[in-house]
């Protein structure tokens, strides 16, 4: 199959993608770029299209039954890159049942993030240090926005990721977890704390910090000692440094 026209209704019904309305509705989302595709493909995702260039065909022999032919033009449309990637390709969303939290041992809370680069990285640091589920608490950036995907470089679909709204629950699922509070203002530095599982560690915004509702049901307090001369750490460091030291 080929498609050359950027007024396609399939590019366009793609094109879409890139609004997080529409990912909501389809329960699909866009994959960019070799790696990307080639690492959804092995980890068993499933794939529904794959548009390619046409001059880098043999390199996609590996979902040669899904390739649609085009060109850049084409590339660009559904693409969310200043410059067209060789291929762009539509996966379905992963869901997972948030009964599942229950069983798991170290599990990362993230309230309130935004920035979608972040929440890649974060995702990236997970998978390479041991915690076994995310959950994003409250208005969160969106897991299948382009931009996440590219940050969380193939570790996406690796790890389990749920997002709940609502307070009651949150306590419900992880009331017999040790719930431990990252905040600047504790006594506890990291170096120092008993770790203990099941734990769900949380993590406020940057702008915010924690809400008062999530402090109020926390069991325990960290933070990360450094030199007085830093005020923070960016929340993917902060993050990705309790988790290295935790759970590794």
């Amino acid at each position: 199959m080929e498609i050359t026209s950027t007024n396609n209704e399939l590019i366009k019904t793609c094109a879409k993608l890139q609004q997080k309305k529409y990912r909501n509705e389809s329960g699909k989302f866009l994959l960019e770029g070799y790696k990307a595709i080639k690492e959804a493909f092995d980890y068993g995702l499933e794939l529904e299209n794959v548009f390619v260039d046409k001059e880098h065909l043999k390199d996609y022999q590996f979902v040669k039954e899904l390739i649609i032919e085009t060109n850049s033009a084409v590339l660009k449309k559904i693409s969310s890159t200043e410059s067209a990637p060789p291929a762009v390709a539509v996966a379905k969303q992963k869901n997972y049942d948030i009964k599942i939290f229950k069983t798991l041992k170290k599990v990362v809370l993230l309230e309130g993030i935004k920035d979608l680069g972040n929440l890649g990285t974060i995702i990236r640091s997970a998978v390479a240090f041991g915690c076994e589920g995310i959950v994003l608490y409250g208005d969160c950036a969106d897991i299948y926005n382009p931009k996440c995907v590219r940050s969380a470089v193939g570790n996406l679909w690796k790890i389990p990721i749920v997002h709940i709204e609502k307070f009651e629950l949150l306590k419900n699922i992880f009331g017999n977890f040790s719930r431990i509070a990252t905040l600047p203002q504790s006594t506890n530095y990291l170096k120092d704390f008993s770790f203990k599982t099941p734990a769900l560690i949380m993590f406020g915004s940057e702008a915010d910090g924690l809400s008062a509702e999530l402090k109020s049901i926390s069991t325990e307090s960290i933070k990360i000692e450094m030199s007085n001369n830093v005020e923070s750490l960016n929340l993917a460091s902060s993050v990705s440094i309790i988790m290295y030291e935790l759970f590794t």
